[in-house]
């Protein structure tokens, strides 16, 4: 296996390069009046100069990076389509942010999750959030994404893992110190570039898999793919599964999938940033643009996986899949990648680093944002200017870089799996946080402390829930789907997504009691401005939300 790019591939990762850092430059000179000026509104949200189609495709930009072409590659390796489940979900929750969620936060000028938190709440709830966000970004999301991606270009190019990691880092920082309009037009070349290229690496793929058997074209590919791993296209696992514990059956349905998405999608300042310095029409048209990309995704970051699945099965690149003596389904995507002709293999590795530098920037710009807006301000500097805000928050996207480049080496990624990785550790907190936004959305009643028992409850039941299996023996609830033995450990452990369900569940509960004694000894809330005319949409939005929803419905009833 050839890892080493050839001069057409080094041309063609140029020619992305150029394109980006030039495009990048002249969105940054052609408002530099207004960011040079210090207007530290316009250089974390680019207040209301992000059109439809650049705000969409900033989101995909900022989601699809590493985590998914290598971690949820490895996941079609190992488990197949189900793993698809987190992109077809997100197309439906990104309509539900769209109509119930954006619409709050315009209204009520809500700019970053910590702001809508102090104004809901109060600014204790705010800074405990504050520092919880931004060590989730930094310690398991920045540096996942830095370590997969300097991980699978360093597989691609032969370079160290080390200088990989260093100038992507570097490239992402750049692109950062711009703000988001700089962020948020470039990802629109990084998106065409992600996309086309991805495109190009599935094609080959399935007609690599065609070829293998005799043969010809990506049809034939597919269904050979089909055939040969059946048991890898079915979205509902049953419980004899051995991934059952990362998808457990019906629980992407009706349980603890709406929470991940709902709350990475509509309580996120990484995602939700996008659409916060936009008109509601412009945000709305956005989301749903980033609907129908979603529906896509899993062509690009997928199929791959499941094709090198179905060629490693029959004998091909054995030891190039092999990580420590052990198969390390992450290795899957840039195995196939290594297979790319010359030019291709160049268009894909850009691809590859337009999703990872995309990501990074957009999470570097997020912990910028909160760490300038919701703690320098409000704690070390009340009275800083404008200027000073911007300067901060450069300054923070430069040290997180660094934290991340520190620490990405030493995380266990690869023992879970990339993807799976972050889901589960983002798990611990995306209970208690979602039922403190919804009921704040919601519900009048519920009070600060209500907020302040889900978001440190929530934690610590999550991490009780995690460790339950260790002095509980929870083989009683095997019959209810509730419990599986894992072949890691030899416990019945509760399926992660599971367990954010029974916790949401009794953050909700637990809110709500606080509450409404509270209430009862006179502690009167705070309030949002919300009417029922604010959730209404225009008739092009709806028609193209419920084009989004019966395609969802379809791909579910065909791969049931």
């Amino acid at each position: 296996m050839n890892n080493i790019l050839s001069t057409k591939d080094y041309l063609v990762f140029l020619v992305y390069f150029v394109i980006v850092a030039a495009y990048g430059i002249w969105v940054y000179n052609k408002k530099r009046s207004r960011v040079i000026g210090g207007d530290s509104k316009d250089y974390f949200l680019a207040e209301g100069s992000l059109t439809w189609w650049a705000i969409g495709a900033s989101l995909i930009a900022s989601n699809i990076s590493a985590e998914q072409f290598i971690g949820m590659s490895g996941s079609g390796f190992k488990m197949g389509l189900a793993i698809a489940t987190y992109e077809w979900m997100a197309a439906i929750t990104l309509i539900i942010v769209a109509v119930f969620f954006i619409p709050v936060y315009l209204k009520n000028k809500i700019f970053t999750m910590p702001q809508f938190l102090n104004k809901r709440y109060n600014g204790t709830v705010a800074m405990i959030m504050a520092v919880f966000w931004l060590m989730l970004y930094v310690v398991v999301n920045l540096t996942s994404i830095l370590y997969l991606g300097a991980l699978a270009v360093s597989s691609i190019s032969g370079f160290s893992i080390d200088v990989c990691m260093y100038a992507i880092a570097v490239f992402a920082v750049i692109i950062t110190l711009g703000g988001m309009k700089v962020i948020g037009y470039t990802d629109v070349i990084q998106v065409f570039f992600l996309i086309l290229g991805g495109l190009a690496t599935t094609y080959l793929a399935l007609d690599l898999v065609s070829q293998h058997y005799g043969g010809e074209g990506v049809i034939n590919g597919y269904g050979i793919m089909v055939n040969k791993a059946s048991e890898h296209f079915h979205m509902i696992l049953k419980t004899d599964n051995e991934s059952y514990l990362d998808l457990p059956g019906l629980s992407v349905l009706i349980g603890g999938m709406w929470i991940v998405n709902l709350n990475y999608w509509g309580c996120n300042q990484y995602i939700t940033q996008r659409a916060l310095g936009a008109d509601l029409k412009t945000a709305r048209n956005g989301l749903l643009f980033a609907a129908f990309l979603k529906l896509l995704m899993p062509i690009i970051v997928v199929l791959p996986g499941i094709a090198a699945y179905v060629l490693w099965k029959d004998g091909l690149f054995q030891a190039e899949m092999l990580q420590g003596g052990e198969v390390n389904p992450d290795r899957a995507y840039p195995v196939l990648l290594n297979l790319l002709p010359a030019g291709l293999k160049g268009l894909s590795f850009a691809a590859l680093t337009a999703a990872v530098v995309a990501s990074l920037a957009g999470k570097a710009n997020s912990i910028a944002t909160i760490f300038s807006l919701d703690i320098y301000q409000k704690v070390f500097n009340k009275t800083a200017s404008e200027r000073q805000l911007v300067n901060t928050g450069k300054l923070t996207i430069i040290v997180s870089m660094i934290l991340a480049v520190l620490i990405a080496p030493h995380l266990g990624i690869d023992k879970k799996g990339g993807f799976q990785y972050i889901q589960e550790y983002t798990g611990f907190v995306s209970p208690g946080i979602f039922a403190m936004f919804i009921l704040g959305f919601f519900w009048k009643k519920a009070t600060p402390n209500a907020a302040l028992f889900a978001t440190i409850g929530g934690f610590l039941l999550s991490v009780f829930f995690k460790f339950l299996p260790t002095f509980a023996d929870l083989s009683f609830l095997s019959s209810t789907g509730f419990s599986v033995l894992s072949p890691v450990s030899g416990l019945y452990e509760i399926p992660f997504l599971d367990r954010m369900g029974f916790v949401f569940v009794i953050c909700i509960l637990g809110m709500y009691i606080i509450s409404v004694v509270e209430n009862a000894r006179g502690v009167v809330p705070k309030g949002l401005e919300v009417d029922a005319k604010m959730f209404k949409a225009h008739p092009g939005f709806v028609a193209g939300a419920l084009a989004v929803a019966v395609a969802t419905a379809v791909l579910y009833a065909i791969y049931w």
